[in-house]
């Protein structure tokens, strides 16, 4: 990684992986008001019915100069030159004040409302967004990038939009209009009074200007170290049983505690800020006002200021403390906001490398050939992985593909199920290259069972089912039966209504294969492609793998990375990589015959086979 490409502190390990460039329209460039500005057309939501929810807002707001103008006209014109009070003039006028005070409650609740109505819409569709682009990213991006950044994105960094979406955006359309409106009417009853408040407040903007520029940058940081909590978070529990197991509750506890108190730090860092807002807004609130009292008691007949316009003038200076306030409470949550959008706007910028063809070609029903013509791959930051492979496998065949750990047997399948493209070189199926088949088609007819067995949080049946949407429990007995899995089927609690647990955890790891295997015969694909697991199984799981895996292979082109020596044996066809390269080709026998890469292999697997399980 160059020099250029290094993250700086405001930056998290997804930043890191975004390629630098110098393009003034990615997030990661932009000043506060033009992220703002992108994010409101990248999230239309958030604007939809704004003006008119402005306008209301600002009758709202409008409704509370009705006080002191009452009080300056009770002060004024209710009380007679002889001490009485106009009875019948001042019950008109509170009973008009109250009317409006009563009119700019009830728009208040509807415009809060409609407010949060919005935000929450605008929130979930950026998530969905967002979270649409997660999936898009191809696999070497996943693997530059940890989870919980990744899950930080839709979650914690779009909820920071929520409170600013939700009256921060409002609060900046609005406020300025009253503060004008009540500089307006201050200038109504004296130019010197308004001019007074003026000038007491100006220092306010520069000053807020400069915290909001460290604020901002204290804000990013903050944003980063939260996803790096969520990370250290979603790494522990995930690996709860090897902490336990290895006694490194220490190690796992000390990285946990050292990513809460960077957010901690981070945090009384933005607080410093925040409280620094408030202290400004609260001490030059407090000059006009003593400004204004001086020079109305000082100049109060020189002005021609009656009683009561005094008292008003007095009363309307309080009222800019709650719209100054209100802006600088705004700009915490706007410092907030723009961090949370940048990061999600810097997710968005991150370029799609798998792009989809509008109009891309059916593959047929049945086996389906594949040609590999000169295709190379590197993950991003790394050298090759993949140096000119070039292989065609006929439709219908069973292929193994071998090699030590690092040989880029698992890349190049995971090529042809497209969760990347070759950066050189291109891979055909049934002769049509993979970047033109049309996705819809590409799912229904390449599957692959990973080497895990992922499952979700629900049960056998319903794992099952996302082999293909609509399907029954009939259809899920019949993919089992299909496999000779009836019997382990009847063998569970519950049958198909056996829960699972998260990521299968209440199932070994060969029976999370069978219902892996048994999902991809359901989705009854031309090309299956099989990570076979690792991990040692029980006789009689390892015997309905055998079994389920052969029966899953008839009728189409199977392609497997072979873990285990019994696979390659039984294949039609077996590739060897080494060092990123396709170094050999051909079956079993001759393989073994011929000397080779493959042979060096075949006599690790023996001699592993006969010195393993305690021997």
């Amino acid at each position: 990684m160059t020099a250029a490409s290094q993250p700086t502190e405001a930056t998290d390990d997804f930043e890191a992986s975004v390629p630098r460039r110098e393009d003034p329209t990615m997030a990661e460039h932009l000043g506060a008001m033009r992220l703002l500005r992108r994010g409101l057309t990248v999230s239309p939501e958030f604007r939809q019915g704004l003006v008119v929810t402005a306008f209301a807002g600002i009758a709202v707001a409008a409704g509370k100069l009705t006080v002191p103008i009452v009080i300056q006209r009770a002060l004024d014109r209710d009380l007679l030159p002889n001490g009485e009070v106009d009875t019948g003039f001042m019950i008109v006028n509170a009973g008009v004040a109250l009317l409006i005070v009563a009119a700019s409650a009830l728009g208040s609740w509807w415009t809060q409302r409609r407010l949060v109505e919005r935000a929450e819409t605008g929130i979930a569709s950026l998530r969905v967004l967002a979270f649409d682009h997660i999936h898009q990213l191809s696999v070497a991006d996943h693997n530059d990038t940890k989870r919980g950044v990744l899950v930080a994105r839709v979650t914690s960094d779009a909820e920071a939009l929520a409170r600013f979406a939700q009256w921060g955006l409002f609060s900046w359309t609005i406020n300025p209009s009253v503060i004008v409106g009540i500089v307006a009417v201050l200038a109504y009853y004296s130019w010197a009074m308004a001019l007074v408040v003026v000038v007491a407040y100006l220092p306010v903007f520069p000053v807020l200007r400069q915290i909001q520029r460290r604020q901002m940058l204290a804000y990013d940081r903050l944003r980063t170290t939260v996803a790096d909590m969520l990370a250290a978070f979603s790494e522990s529990v995930t690996g709860a049983a090897v902490i336990r197991a290895y006694g490194a509750e220490s190690r796992s506890r000390t990285a946990l505690h050292d990513s809460i108190d960077r957010r901690y730090r981070a945090r009384l860092k933005t607080n410093r800020y925040v409280a620094g807002v408030f202290v400004v807004g609260d001490l030059f609130g407090g000059i006009a006002f003593c400004g204004v009292l001086a020079v109305g008691v000082w100049q109060r007949d020189a002005l021609g200021l009656t009683a009561g316009e005094l008292v008003a003038c007095l009363f309307l200076t309080t009222l800019v403390y709650g719209p100054v306030g209100e802006l600088a409470e705004t700009m915490d949550q706007t410092q907030m906001a723009v961090a949370g959008w940048r990061k999600i706007l810097t997710l968005l910028d991150h370029p799609i490398d798998v792009i989809e063809p509008a109009d891309g070609s059916i593959l047929p029903a049945g086996p389906i050939g594949i040609a590999a013509r000169s295709v190379s791959f590197a993950y991003r930051d790394s050298g090759p992985v993949l140096v000119d492979v070039d292989v065609e496998i006929p439709a219908g065949t069973k292929v193994a593909v071998v090699g030590e750990t690092g040989s880029g047997k698992t890349t190049f399948v995971k090529l042809l199920c497209r969760l990347a493209d070759p950066v050189e070189g291109r891979i055909d199926l049934n002769g049509i290259d993979l970047r033109q088949v049309d996705p819809v088609s590409r799912l229904a007819s390449v599957r692959m069972v990973p080497q895990d067995g992922f499952l979700f949080d629900t049960s056998v049946g319903t794992n099952v089912g996302y082999g293909n949407e609509g399907s029954t429990d009939e259809d899920v007995r019949a993919a089992f039966d299909a496999l000779d899995l009836g019997w382990w089927v009847e063998k569970l609690p519950d049958g198909l209504g056996t829960e699972v647990g998260e990521r299968g955890e209440n199932l070994s790891v060969g029976e999370r294969q069978l219902v892996a295997l048994a999902r991809a015969q359901l989705a009854d694909p031309g090309l299956l492609v099989l990570d076979e697991a690792t991990s040692a199984v029980d006789p009689e799981i390892d015997q309905a793998l055998t079994v389920a895996i052969r029966s899953l292979a008839q009728g189409r082109t199977l392609v497997s990375v072979a873990h285990r020596l019994a696979t390659a044996e039984a294949a039609d066809l077996v590739l060897v990589f080494h060092d990123g390269r396709l170094v050999e080709r051909g079956s079993h026998a001759e393989l073994v015959a011929a000397g080779g890469r493959y042979t060096e292999l075949h006599r690790a697997w023996i001699g592993n086979t006969r010195t393993s399980h305690f021997r």
